[in-house]
């Protein structure tokens, strides 16, 4: 059977300024989450009355593949559920990878554009934004999109065993990764 690789990203309701710091990540509340199965071969779109049925697709998956997942899209769905995602679910956060290597963090925006060519559509502050206008379909857009850089970022990395960045004087740089 086949392995079933789930890549995951969320959007919130509220920013940290909005919840109170960056140490109140359960406050900020999800406002859609989004998933792709390979083994279904399919995106998944979850709201917030839907949280379980995605903590639940988590759980299932061989390994979940996100970006900043563990310190942040889990800490989010901690207000959820009272499974400790970041130590049951097996995942793999590309973003804390790359930083044991570099001794730094880097956006995944950084990453897809000098490795891929494509970069972001948005930030958060704009999913944000949207959720206050009622704007779904927007979020969701924008939160697949990160979910397919993230899946295309790590297909490249693990084929390649490196991914290029782009660091903060502008110039173009290599990182070795080891995943598969």
């Amino acid at each position: 059977m086949a392995q079933d690789v789930v890549y995951f990203d969320l959007e919130t309701q509220r920013s940290a300024n909005d919840a109170g710091g960056w140490d109140k990540k359960r406050e900020m509340g999800m406002s859609l989450g989004v998933t792709y199965s390979t083994k279904l071969e399919e995106y998944r779109i979850y709201g917030e009355k839907d949280v379980q049925a995605l903590v639940e697709q988590l759980m299932r998956a061989d390994l979940v593949v996100g970006f900043n997942v563990i310190n942040f899209d889990y800490e989010v769905l901690a207000a959820y559920t009272v499974l400790d995602l970041a130590h049951t679910a097996r995942t793999l956060d590309l973003m804390v990878e790359v930083e044991k290597t570099l001794g730094h963090r880097l956006g995944l925006d950084a990453i897809a554009t000098a490795t891929l060519g494509i970069g972001k559509t948005a930030d958060g502050l704009d999913a944000i934004k949207w959720w206050r206008e009622g704007r779904l379909l927007e979020i969701a857009e924008y939160c697949c999109f990160d979910v397919k850089c993230t899946k295309l970022v790590h297909e490249y990395g693990a084929a390649n065993k490196e991914l290029n960045y782009v660091d903060r004087f502008r110039n173009r740089r290599t990182v070795s990764v080891s995943w598969s």
